[in-house]
């Protein structure tokens, strides 16, 4: 005979705090809940609401360039550090917790093109149009006690000096090597005055470049010739070229699907490709209304961030074909990079108007410490909305977004455009011989054609 013994633990009916209220024990079966989804309706709705009230994405301005912020660069082994250059050929190392300047690293000439860190974080490699390429030891956290910024000035650990001004630079996330963008595209070893390797495949003037997060031999580059164009280290030549109907302005890699990258274009619209088939997008981003101008990846891959000429920042699911969140304020000028923190938390901006801007990147996310209790709420509110997402009440909230009077006026603009052109498309079709005009999808249209 089978003796059940009564009993319970006392984490289950203990308090975490003495101001918390006593735990209510409820019975879950259905029987007895008969308006449990009207309830979890009424809570998905206010949940919904409730996120647009605590909405407020923007934390504050790191000020202290004097022109235009060009690049960024983020340390792979210090999470607070963020690097920016500016058109008067500032560098900056900044520490994201205090919003405050740890480091200058003076010496460039011209407008700072490039930053890129090492591998092991101990290395920033700046180039610009001065065709130099700059080398600097990266400061430890003892830099971060000091106040007086004077003191805080690095020295380059070498110069490179070359016949043709730079437009990017990127390091292999995994090696010694480091590549540079501009007439043709140059590999650099870090102990070498002189590139160990040069591609050009006829095209000008090459104005971003990406190493590969999985495989460190191969790379991306665009070109103001309009083309995407992916080297490998181990060939001779360059492996394989598509060429679009606009120019291309930055690339990312997905760091957890590493043959697939996001190209932000000049049409403003982002295009997924994978790199194993170039003749078609896998995904076509759009909701900007002017050129897109750089694009970063988060950490975990499943969104990215996106800065463009409309002064805005948005971000979008890495499958999405528009964007989830979209970022402004009045005195944000044209957006020239945008980074995802190392640890998926924040998304840091560099505008025209000499200001780096730091944003939560889930905009009504609660900062600071989160109790057990806390969190699951969190996670039980999200999963409701999930789950009555697609109810119209819910679904209007979730989606709107409050949009400054340009950007609502152009995106309606371009809305009209489109629809002019998909409606003189469809007639000159309804109008011809059946099967002589064919309708080319979205994901190809702006693909002129690939060259391998």
């Amino acid at each position: 005979m089978k003796v059940k013994v009564i009993s319970r633990s006392t984490d289950e009916f203990t308090r975490e705090r003495s101001q918390d209220l006593q735990r209510v024990f409820r019975n879950f079966d259905p029987s007895l809940r008969t308006q449990e989804k009207a309830t979890e309706y009424v809570r998905a709705l206010n949940a919904a609401k409730l996120d647009k009230i605590f909405a407020r994405p923007f934390i504050g301005a790191m000020d202290g360039h004097r022109d235009a912020i060009n690049c960024m660069a983020k340390n792979p082994s210090y999470l607070k550090g963020i690097f920016s250059g500016s058109n008067d050929g500032d560098i900056r190392l900044w520490d994201i917790a205090t919003r405050r300047t740890v480091c200058q690293f003076p010496g460039h000439q011209g407008a700072v093109q490039g930053l890129t860190v090492s591998t092991d974080g101990s290395t920033l490699v700046s180039c610009g149009s001065d065709c130099t390429v700059r080398l600097w030891n990266v400061p430890g956290d003892s830099f971060a006690d000091s106040d007086n910024l004077a003191d805080n000035s690095a020295k380059p650990l070498a110069v490179y000096v070359w016949k043709n001004a730079f437009r990017a630079v990127d390091h292999q996330w995994d090696g010694d090597l480091f590549a540079t963008a501009g007439a043709q595209v140059d590999i650099w070893n870090h102990n070498r005055s002189q590139p160990v390797n040069t591609f050009d495949w006829g095209t000008d003037t090459t104005i971003s470049v990406r190493f590969n997060p999985g495989e460190p031999n191969v790379l991306a580059t665009s070109a103001n010739d309009r083309s995407i164009t992916l080297y490998d280290l181990r060939m001779s030549s360059p492996a394989r070229k598509v060429i679009m109907r606009t120019k291309t302005n930055s690339i990312a890699w997905n760091p957890m699907e590493p043959m697939n990258f996001t190209a932000a274009n000049e049409d403003c619209n982002c295009y997924s490709y994978d790199a194993r088939k170039l003749d078609e997008a896998k995904c076509v981003h759009k909701d900007h209304v002017s050129a897109v101008m750089d694009i970063d990846f988060s950490p975990t891959g499943r969104e990215f961030v996106t800065g463009s000429y409309d002064r805005t920042v948005r971000i979008f699911q890495y499958n999405g074909g528009h964007s989830r969140e979209i970022y402004h304020t009045k005195r944000m000028q044209r957006v020239f990079c945008v980074k995802y923190s190392c640890d998926a938390t924040y998304v840091i901006s560099g505008s025209d108007d000499t200001n780096l801007r730091l944003w939560k990147a889930k905009a009504s996310e609660q900062l600071g410490v989160v109790l057990p209790r806390e969190k699951k709420k969190h996670e039980y509110l999200e999963a409701v909305k999930n789950r009555y997402k697609h109810l119209p009440e819910v679904k209007r909230i979730v989606r709107h977004r409050h949009l400054p009077k340009p950007i609502y006026r152009a995106a309606n603009l371009r809305r009209t455009m489109i629809e002019a052109e998909r409606r003189k498309e469809q007639r000159r079709k309804d109008h011809s011989a059946p099967g002589s005009i064919v309708t080319e999808s979205v994901r190809k249209r702006r693909i002129i054609k690939e060259v391998e």
